[in-house]
């Protein structure tokens, strides 16, 4: 995930990502996938604000979501997961999850910015450097948070973040391809075919795509 400290950008790429942090991203991704124990389920954290979740459109995004993971991934979000019996206690359930998916506000309506708030940042700050981190870009489908462009912005009370798509993004990125390898439950037809293209001699830490 890239930052940038100006809202002049070129959108014309397939990627904000340097070929290595693409390979190490690819690397780490697989060794995720290499150390899953045989038959444990997984579970993706579908972060988004109170906006979202109230919005009509919700349901039909959590399908978008879900359709394009593998088979077997859980979802969960703020709707199933917290309750007045168990409240909100992020640091708890991120040490569960799998995988991020956040949902951010659009900037424009079929633009390529989004808006996330102060609790998805932190949310997507506790997981980019160990888990795969997705944003759900409605016109383009998930894209792997280190193929965007990023943004903090300033407020009085807490920092929101800014998440640029590629305008070239397309979906047979390797970085996506290497995420969704690391979000597929061991033992499904995905993973035998996926683990059959595993490069073990790329296998880098993945604190290194800083």
């Amino acid at each position: 995930m890239q930052t940038t400290p100006t809202d002049s950008l070129d959108l014309d790429v397939p990627t904000f990502a340097r070929p290595v942090q693409q390979r190490r991203y690819a690397a780490a991704m697989e060794q995720i996938a290499a150390r899953r124990a045989p038959g444990s389920r997984v579970r993706a954290y579908v972060s988004a604000g109170p906006r979202a979740v109230e919005s009509p459109n919700w349901d039909n995004w959590l399908e978008h979501i879900a359709a394009q993971l593998p088979d077997g991934v859980e979802l969960l979000h703020y709707r199933n997961t917290f309750t007045e019996d168990r409240p909100y206690g992020w640091d708890a359930l991120a040490d569960t999850l799998d995988g991020l998916i956040v949902v951010g506000k659009q900037k424009r309506p079929g633009g390529r910015v989004y808006l996330l708030g102060p609790v998805a940042r932190l949310e997507l700050r506790s997981l980019i450097a160990t888990k795969p981190v997705l944003l759900f870009a409605h016109t383009l489908g998930l894209i792997p948070a280190i193929d965007c462009k990023s943004q903090v912005m300033p407020r009085d009370t807490a920092p929101r973040l800014k998440l640029t798509a590629p305008k070239r993004w397309q979906r047979d990125s390797p970085t996506l391809q290497a995420a969704l390898t690391a979000l597929t439950p061991p033992g499904s037809p995905a993973d035998d075919t996926q683990a059959a293209q595993t490069v073990d001699h790329l296998a880098l830490p993945f604190a290194t795509t800083r």
